[in-house]
């Protein structure tokens, strides 16, 4: 609540000001001050994603729970960002140097987000998929007597879902466990008005993607001319397009890290968040956690570091060892042990069954989010060279 009440106050706090007829030299004070608080809104939200205050509950760092608490988040401060921004603010300001640059290189980068969002949908769906296969795995190997039958349909599921997980983290999300059911550009019996024609471009642009197409690839294209910005530039409008393009390729690098996602080789040298600066050091200690999950991953060969998934992962594997040495009856220590481990596997199938859904909604609001303040940047870029009021 104390996020949410903070953004409400500091959209409040700019809307009313920039209403105000102010002076230059006042007008550039509150610049500042909206920065700070920006920079600090940040720090604050991913500070608590790093390490929850007592009083809130703590998820493991890339479990479902925890990936839409990030994507909360990117919200949040995405909606703080545009505030920044565009709100109240006079056109021509945008169109100035270094904006002029540094704004369409942002814009860039929502496009490759795009990309990645619903490259992250689909591999949602290999996950949905899997959970299917531990289930199959559950229903038998909680039948009492145990018999060959159920052992052997269990270990044929669960060779599956391994074998599912393999294929997803060579080739990444493809259509070799499941197809896309639904994508976040197309919505049947819908036309898009007119004035959304810059909506129905992301639409056409946004439904598949080329058998080519490369995660680690495109966060790399994201982060190759992110630079922090220096000297005056530091305490000017380039700061918050800054700082908003490290917070959009950081979640679209965990995205991609967490769920089976189309060729994410090399992932882990593409994320430059900068050291030097005070408002993203919770942002590095969550990439170097990832980065420790990351290399027990690439020895193991597994798909994605969703914390669900790792443990549906090791969990299949110990059962398959069970049923490759099954003698029935099975004896009653061992039935205790599989017990054990089938009902961690109902926990992780249940989490699935609960988060997977909410996520890709979420995904999908983030997608369209993007899109939304993307078209209204264009059109503010389209009035920067034309007398208008400042934006309301």
């Amino acid at each position: 609540m104390g996020a949410t009440d903070n953004q409400g106050s500091f959209l409040n706090r700019i809307s009313i000001r920039r209403n105000q007829v102010v002076s230059m030299d006042g007008n550039h004070e509150q610049e500042l001050e909206d920065l700070e608080h920006f920079q600090k809104h940040v720090a604050d939200r991913f500070s608590d994603l790093l390490s929850p205050p007592e009083d809130c509950p703590s998820d493991p760092i890339l479990s479902i729970a925890w990936v839409r608490k990030l994507l909360d988040v990117f919200l949040c401060c995405e909606a703080e960002f545009k505030a920044v921004l565009l709100m109240g603010r006079d056109p021509s300001q945008i169109s100035k140097a270094p904006l002029d640059r540094l704004v369409p290189e942002f814009l860039d980068r929502v496009v490759k987000a795009l990309d990645i969002c619903n490259a992250v949908s689909h591999g949602i769906e290999s996950v949905r998929h899997f959970q299917k296969l531990a289930e199959i795995a559950v229903s038998a190997l909680e039948q009492r007597p145990l018999g060959d039958g159920q052992v052997r349909r269990a270990k044929r599921a669960l060779h599956s879902l391994l074998t599912g997980m393999a294929v997803e983290d060579k080739e990444g999300g493809g259509n070799k466990a499941t197809e896309r059911t639904w994508s976040f550009g197309r919505r049947q019996g819908v036309s898009a008005p007119s004035k959304d024609r810059a909506v129905g471009h992301f639409r056409a642009l946004s439904w598949g993607m080329s058998k080519g197409w490369s995660a680690a690839k495109q966060i790399q294209a994201m982060s190759s001319n992110l630079v922090a910005p220096k000297g005056n530039e530091a305490s000017g409008l380039a700061q918050p397009v800054y700082i908003m393009s490290t917070i959009m390729v950081f979640v679209m690098w965990m995205l991609v890290a967490a769920i089976p996602c189309q060729e994410r080789t090399g992932l882990m040298t593409h994320l430059p968040v900068p050291r030097n600066l005070s408002w993203p050091q919770s942002m590095i200690g969550i990439q170097e956690k990832i980065a420790e999950e990351w290399k027990k991953k690439e020895k193991k060969g597994s798909a994605g570091l969703l914390e669900e998934m790792q443990r549906m992962e090791k969990l299949g594997q110990s059962l398959i060892e069970f049923s490759d040495s099954f003698q029935f009856p099975a004896e009653a220590e061992k039935l205790e042990e599989v017990a054990a481990q089938v009902a961690e596997l109902v926990e992780s199938c249940r989490r699935m069954e609960e988060g997977l859904v909410p996520l890709q909604m979420q995904i999908r609001e983030l997608f369209h989010r993007v899109v939304r303040s993307r078209t209204e940047v264009l059109e503010v870029l389209d009035q920067g060279g034309k007398p208008s009021a400042p934006i309301m």
